[in-house]
């Protein structure tokens, strides 16, 4: 099993990263993986990604900056993503852990580019 710790250093406080990331209004703004509209369903988000229709559990809020997310696949497949804001010297870092999970070379290299394009996004908008 192979994991890559992707992050981003943005020029903002961690706890203003931390509060817009997790908003679902602004997830589509910065989340691409998730597409395209996001809808309430009890504790878990409704989405429609490039893969069909998933779902999105958060973490409870908390102080320590963990965006812990678990994506219900269209098949079931549940993945534990690990997302972490936490204070830079800088502003803020957010680290995301990529998980190979059974994909080709290609597949996880591309993965892990999307997930990088994601971070970067996110940086744009809060350092704009």
């Amino acid at each position: 099993m192979e994991s890559r710790h992707l992050s981003v250093v943005i020029a903002a406080p961690a706890r203003e990263v931390y509060d817009f990331a997790r908003r679902p209004e602004n997830l589509t703004a910065w989340a691409a993986g998730l597409a395209s509209g996001v809808t309430r369903d009890g504790d878990d988000l409704v989405t429609e990604s490039p893969m069909g229709t998933v779902r999105v559990r958060f973490a409870a809020e908390n102080d320590l900056g963990v965006l812990d997310h678990t994506v219900t696949l269209p098949d079931g497949t549940e993945v534990l993503n690990p997302l972490r804001v936490v204070p830079h010297p800088h502003g803020a870092e957010v680290l995301f852990t990529v998980r190979r999970l059974g994909m080709t070379d290609v597949e996880f290299d591309r993965d892990c580019a999307a997930v990088q394009r994601d971070l970067e996004t996110l940086k744009r908008l809060m350092e704009t």
